[in-house]
């Protein structure tokens, strides 16, 4: 059995090295849906263009430099999708020079500002936790690593203050997400949570079926050990080293096991990259390729610079100021998860969860190509790439990836669609056979020519049980409608895309 290095207790190169790769890893993963999805969702032909937003904040604000202040993104200077496009490649570049190793203070500042700029500009479809969690994260991790030395193994030490904010972010996202849940839905307080929250969450995997059969009795204790986790646990992180080491295996372990159960984006992945620093070197080493830990082990380690440290305690003293706000917000009755406090995202709140649905509702929309609607008209459904539709097909698997739109539709099928003014906008681009919009979908039952008529159906979706011996995963019941069927004819249509300045072509 290898002995632990004294060396490497409480220094943290090696901490550093893991964490930044990470991060370099969930950074290339966020940019990448960018490149792959940013056209047909917010581009200049998307459902929510970006320019079509700026120029509104512009109209309001008076002047592009108080538009840039109030929403500081590099698309003021060119919101063309090219532009956009090639910027979310070269993000999914620098990303890879980061997992690579090769990371230091301007190559994470440019990749922060890149990413900051497009959360200004992605509306609905890039409003969610994870961003926030990003964001921040990303900020602190400029002041982990020197100004321009890229080496893969940097010979300077990481300044501690900056491991000790990073553990004040994980402390918040956990303790922020136990805290909405207790005061939240009653179910997370009677224990039953878990008793449906496999079936209804966003995106269930196929483990999830699995785990929704459990007995009664393991999901009570299952929200049991998440309390533990997210109201007890994050206080190790300000103990002694061994109680905080032994708090760092119990979070990792959580997340974990949520990343085996749904797919919640890259929101466990990055708690996870945070949770690396609850751990020094001496206690990683045990994990990694004993060639790292040799090479570890014969270069000296030389202190941080003077103005690296200086920048360290700076940055402290601004997240001491702006977690004023969160806290206050973490410990206040009326408590808002993922929210923000400052204009560039450097300290939010946190949470998921507040809230579990007891019956999953599922927005299924349908073409036809009749050119009238009779009550013999056949209507095809449109099959997403990840959430339920066809209930013989398997749940998908698809994080730290994440398919927005599949996302979005989950929220949308909790309201009405007089609410979600930019899912009309898709059905119109539906109608059009608009080659963006269909690039976000598993497949198109209109191959030859756009459909004449397309509807949204209400159903509600259940997960089978283990006797059903007709394998299919879910059951289905219909609601309702949700939307009318819409030609590109209709008045209403017509007046509606007008009426947002997305009058199609």
């Amino acid at each position: 059995m290898l002995s632990d290095p004294p060396q490497l207790r409480d220094s943290y190169r090696l901490t550093r090295l893991l964490f930044l790769r990470l991060l370099g890893l969930i950074y290339g993963v966020a940019f990448l849906v960018l490149a792959q999805q940013l056209r047909p969702l917010i581009g200049g032909d998307g459902l929510l263009p970006v320019h079509t937003f700026l120029q509104s904040i512009a109209a309001a604000d008076g002047d592009r430099f108080a538009a840039f202040a109030e929403v500081p993104t590099l698309f003021w200077l060119n919101d063309t999708d090219m532009f956009m496009v090639v910027v979310a490649y070269v993000g999914v570049g620098l990303s890879l020079l980061v997992l690579l190793g090769f990371a230091n203070a301007l190559l994470l500042a440019a990749l922060w500002f890149l990413y900051l700029s497009f959360y200004h500009v992605g509306q609905l479809f890039w409003g969610y936790g994870w961003e926030l969690l990003l964001l921040e994260t990303g900020f602190l991790a400029i002041f982990l690593c020197p100004l321009l030395d890229a080496r893969r193994v940097p010979t300077t030490a990481p300044p501690r203050v900056v491991i000790w904010l990073l553990r004040w972010v994980l402390f918040r996202v956990m303790f922020g997400a136990g805290l909405i849940k207790l005061r939240g839905d009653a179910c997370w307080r009677d224990l039953t949570c878990m008793f449906y929250h496999y079936e209804t969450q966003p995106l269930p995997n196929p483990l999830s079926w699995y785990l929704h059969q459990l007995p009664p009795v393991i999901h009570e204790c299952e929200v049991l050990f998440n309390h533990f986790v997210e109201l007890i646990v994050p206080w190790t992180l300000f103990a002694p080293r061994r109680v905080r080491h032994l708090g760092g295996v119990f979070l990792v372990a959580f997340q974990v096991l949520l990343i085996l159960s749904g797919n919640l984006s890259w929101l466990n992945w990055l708690t996870i990259t945070l949770c690396v620093a609850c751990f020094d070197d001496q206690a990683l080493s045990r994990i990694v390729p004993g060639q790292l830990r040799a090479r570890l082990l014969q270069r000296s380690l030389t202190p941080a610079a003077r103005p690296q440290v200086a920048a360290g305690y700076c940055l402290a003293a601004l997240v001491v100021y702006l977690s004023i706000g969160p806290v206050l917000n973490m410990l206040g009755s009326r408590q808002v998860m993922n929210g923000s406090f400052d204009r560039l995202h450097l300290v939010n709140t946190y949470g998921a969860f507040g809230s579990v649905g007891q019956r999953r509702s599922e927005v299924i929309i349908e073409g036809t190509s009749d050119t009238v609607i009779t009550d013999t008209t056949q209507w095809h459904p449109y099959e997403f790439k990840c959430k339920p539709g066809n209930v013989y097909r398997r749940p998908c698997v698809i994080a730290p990836y994440q398919y927005r739109l599949d996302w979005q539709i989950w929220f949308a099928a909790m309201s009405v669609y007089q609410h979600q003014p930019w899912l009309v906008h898709f059905v119109a681009k539906l109608l059009e056979g608009d080659a963006g919009a269909l690039s976000l979908l598993a497949s198109n039952p209109f191959p030859d020519a756009p459909p004449r008529f397309v509807r949204a159906e209400l159903y509600e979706y259940a997960f089978t049980h283990c006797g059903d011996t007709s394998g299919a995963w879910w059951t289905r019941k219909r609601v309702g409608p949700y939307l009318p069927p819409l030609s590109l004819d209709s008045p209403g249509l017509r007046m509606f895309l007008r009426n947002h300045g997305w009058e199609e072509r």
